[in-house]
C-alpha cells in the first residue's frame, strides 16, 4: 500500500510540471522527486544503509571490588604550594605511616564507546571513536585515583583520557584518516589521534577484536597519541600477512619559547614496527620505539623540565591451536637520562619556606645512571563454541627497573603490565545465545580477578629510583628512602562486567 502511495504522489507532483517545465527543469525536479523518494524508503525502513559509512560501538557496566595492603612507609606530604617555582613537600609524625589496608569496594562505572568509519573516496578512509567513561555518583576521576600510582594518582591527562574513568562527556579517542595505494603500491599513510591502545595481545582478556595495522604491542605502549605512520606490506612468499610501518607520535607540546624563558622542549616518539607474519594460526611481532624528552610530570598537570630518553624493545608470538589461543610477549626499556631532575623543596617546620632542596632523575635519584629493565607476558584463552564461553588465564612480570607508557591500559588499580613484580589474572567471558542483529552483535558477561604482588616502587612511573617494597619502614627520610605515592605491596580486584557490542 506504501509504494502505490509513493507513486501516486510522484503522479500528483509530475502533472503541473509536464506542459511547461523546460528540459532542463524536468530534470532537476526528477531528481528532487527521487530524493524524496529516498527519503520515504529511509522512513519506511526499507532503504539500504550507505557503503561508504559504518557504525560501531559498546556500552559496558562494570562492578569491581579493589582491595590492597599499603606497606610501612615515611611519606613525603605535599603542601599544595609552591616555592620559587619548586613544589613543597614537609616531614612530620603524620609522614611515619604504619600499614594499612586500602579498598574501594564496590565501585561500578559505566563507559560507552562509538566508532565511525567513513569512505569518502577510493583508498581513503577517516576513521572515528568517541568515548565516555565515568564512575557512578561522580563526574570526576577522584574515585579511582587514590596516592598510590603515577598513572592514576595525577588524575587522567592527554595519553589516558576516555581510558581511565572520569565524567559523561563525550570526547574523541580516535580521530584519523588513512590512505591506501600510494603510487598504486601496497604503501599507506596514517595521520590524527592513534589507534595506539588495547594493542596485541590485550584484546583477548577484553574479549575485544585485533587493532588492525594501526596498533602497537601492548607490553610496550597503550597511550593514546597524536601522530602518523608509513607501512608497506609487500607480498613475500612465505610470510603471509607481513608488514612493517614507522610511526611518529607527540606526547607534549611544550608551547611558545618566548614566554617566561620556557625550555621546556616538545615530548616525542619514534618508531619501527614489524610484523614477519599474520595468520590465524600464527602472527609474530617485533618493535622497537624510542621516547625523547621525557616529562617529568604529567603533560596536563605541569610539566617543568624533560629527564631524558627512554629506549624500548619488544616481541610478541601468539597463534591458535583449535580452540585455544596462546601468546607471549617480552619488552626491553633503557633510560638515557640527562641532568635535570623533578626538584622540590622540603620544609621540615612547614612555615612555607623549604629548608633544603631535594630531586629525583630519570628512574635515579642522587647518582645519574643508566638503567636496563625487562618484562614478560604469557597467557591464553581456551574457547568453547558450544557454549560459547571463553576461560582465560595471563601471568606478567616486570623487573626493578622496566618501564612501560601503558596509562591508558584498561586496569583499575593501575597498568598490570607496567607493574615492577607480579601480576595473575584469570577470567571467564559467556556470550548470551541470542542471534545477532548487528554485524558486530553480542553480548556477554565477563568475571575476572586480578592479583597484583608489587617487588619495587615506583611502577608506571619513571622519576626517581625505586625501592624495594619489603625494606621500607616508617623512618626512612634519614636514608634518602621517603615515598612520594604510598606503596601498595598487594592488590586484587575481583571484577564483573556486563558489555554490549554492535
Amino acid at each position: 500500500m506504501r509504494k502505490i502511495l509513493v507513486f501516486l504522489l510522484l503522479a500528483l507532483l509530475l502533472i503541473p510540471t509536464l506542459s511547461s517545465a523546460s528540459e532542463e527543469e524536468l530534470k532537476s525536479d526528477i531528481e528532487a522527486l527521487k530524493k524524496q523518494v529516498e527519503e520515504l524508503k529511509m522512513s519506511s525502513g526499507k532503504a539500504e544503509w550507505p557503503s561508504w559509512l559504518k557504525l560501531n560501538g559498546d556500552l559496558r557496566t562494570r562492578i569491581d571490588s579493589l582491595k590492597g595492603k599499603v606497606h610501612d612507609h615515611t611519606l613525603a606530604l605535599p603542601r599544595g604550594t609552591y616555592y620559587n617555582g619548586m613544589p613543597l613537600f614537609y616531614f612530620n609524625a603524620a609522614s611515619s605511616i604504619n600499614g594499612y589496608d586500602a579498598k574501594n569496594d564496590p565501585i561500578f562505572t559505566n563507559r560507552f564507546r562509538l566508532g565511525i568509519v567513513v569512505n569518502p573516496v577510493e583508498n581513503v578512509y577517516a576513521t572515528a571513536k568517541l568515548a565516555a567513561y565515568k564512575v557512578w555518583g561522580h563526574q570526576t576521576e577522584t574515585p579511582v585515583q587514590g596516592a598510590y600510582f603515577a598513572d592514576r594518582a595525577n588524575g587522567t591527562f592527554d595519553g589516558s583520557v576516555t581510558h581511565v574513568p572520569e565524567d559523561n562527556i563525550l570526547r574523541v579517542d580516535q580521530a584519523d584518516f588513512t590512505i591506501l595505494k600510494i603510487l598504486g603500491k601496497p604503501i599507506w599513510f596514517s595521520v590524527g589521534r592513534r589507534p595506539s591502545t588495547g594493542g596485541v595481545p590485550t584484546h583477548y582478556r577484553r574479549n575485544e577484536e585485533k587493532v588492525g595495522t594501526g596498533g602497537v604491542q601492548g607490553i610496550l605502549v597503550d597511550y593514546a597519541f597524536d601522530g602518523t605512520s608509513l607501512g608497506v606490506a609487500p607480498e613475500i612468499s612465505g610470510l603471509p600477512g607481513a608488514y612493517a610501518k614507522v610511526c611518529y607520535g607527540k606526547g607534549y607540546d611544550s608551547g611558545f619559547k618566548n614566554l617566561q624563558g620556557n625550555s621546556i622542549k616538545d615530548v616525542t616518539m619514534v618508531g619501527l614496527d614489524i610484523v614477519a607474519i599474520e595468520t590465524d594460526a600464527l602472527r609474530v611481532e617485533v618493535e622497537t620505539n624510542k621516547a625523547f624528552n621525557i616529562f617529568d610530570n604529567m603533560p596536563d598537570a605541569g610539566v617543568r623540565t624533560n629527564l631524558g630518553d627512554i629506549v624500548q624493545y619488544g616481541t610478541t608470538v601468539s597463534g591458535k591451536v583449535a580452540n585455544l589461543n596462546l601468546f607471549a610477549s617480552a619488552g626491553l626499556s633503557k633510560t638515557e637520562p640527562n641532568n635535570n631532575m623533578f626538584t622540590y623543596g622540603i620544609d621540615n617546620d612547614n612555615d612555607g619556606a623549604p629548608e633544603m632542596t631535594a630531586g629525583a632523575g630519570l628512574l635515579y635519584d642522587a647518582v645519574k645512571e643508566d638503567h636496563s629493565g625487562w618484562a614478560v607476558y604469557v597467557g591464553g584463552r581456551y574457547d568453547v563454541e558450544k557454549t560459547r564461553t571463553k576461560i582465560g588465564a595471563e601471568y606478567n612480570h616486570g623487573s626493578k627497573y622496566w618501564i612501560a607508557f601503558t596509562p591508558a591500559a584498561d586496569d583499575m588499580w593501575t597498568s598490570k603490565l607496567g607493574t615492577r613484580g607480579d601480576v595473575y589474572e584469570v577470567y571467564v567471558i559467556q556470550s548470551l545465545n541470542r542471534k545477532p542483529i548487528a554485524k558486530r552483535g553480542q553480548v556477554f558477561f565477563r568475571l575476572g580477578y586480578q592479583y597484583y604482588d608489587f617487588k619495587h616502587t615506583g611502577s608506571n612511573n619513571w622519576v626517581g629510583a625505586p625501592r624495594e617494597i619489603a625494606k621500607l619502614t616508617t623512618n626512612d627520610f634519614a636514608n634518602g628512602n621517603a615515598q612520594m605515592f604510598q606503596p601498595i605491596d598487594k592488590a586484587y580486584d575481583i571484577y564483573l562486567t556486563l558489555e554490549v557490542v554492535f
